[in-house]
């Protein structure tokens, strides 16, 4: 096949703009990828799971959040305001992200916290989308969108985890142990 100046020229457009548009919009979470997630956390037992499963496993939003990076509106979520005590933790992988004591009132209408359990569960990469550049947490055994951090939060961090409630699920201090997450009790004693 003969290729001319401008054949040459449109595919480089072509692959240009297919990256641009990666980059703005995300990874295509529909396919069917494979995700790790704790059966049973205090057993630390492990599978895998197909997008598929996570979508029924998940409602709409939840899923739209976890898998397709979307975010809730401000003050919608379940836990923006809780005040209970215990854990928050990967609604679809079950990894232990935040406590109720690193949690404060932020003002933003996301649940906020100062601090995660461990970096060990979490990841941070950075997000170009929104025309605007932030540092995106996931988990990191599920690899689930859960928010952003940000440099504006209180001592002694000085760092704000905007993370949406629908990524999370809460389990009170008194549910722990029979949860799985027994571990985790010494922190509130």
């Amino acid at each position: 096949m003969y290729l001319t100046k401008s054949k040459i020229i449109n595919s480089l457009l072509i692959f240009s703009m297919g990256t641009i548009m990666l980059n703005v919009f995300g990874k295509d979470k529909s396919k069917d990828n494979e995700i790790q997630i704790y059966e049973n956390y205090g057993q630390k037992k492990i599978v895998t799971i197909s997008e598929e499963e996570a979508r029924k496993r998940l409602k709409k939003e939840e899923y739209e959040i976890l898998r397709e990076e979307s975010t809730e509106r401000a003050f919608s979520g379940e836990y923006w305001d809780n005040k209970e005590e215990g854990i928050y933790v990967d609604r679809l992988s079950g990894e232990p992200l935040f406590t109720s004591k690193e949690k404060y009132k932020s003002g933003t209408g996301w649940p906020s916290f100062w601090a995660p359990i461990s970096k060990e569960f979490i990841t941070e990469h950075e997000d170009k989308k929104l025309w605007s550049v932030r540092v995106e947490v996931r988990s990191k055994l599920g690899d689930n969108h859960l928010g952003h951090v940000f440099n504006d939060g209180p001592k002694p961090t000085g760092l704000r985890y905007c993370i949406n409630s629908a990524s999370l699920r809460f389990i009170s201090v008194e549910n722990l142990e029979k949860e799985g997450y027994g571990e985790f009790l010494k922190l509130f004693k």
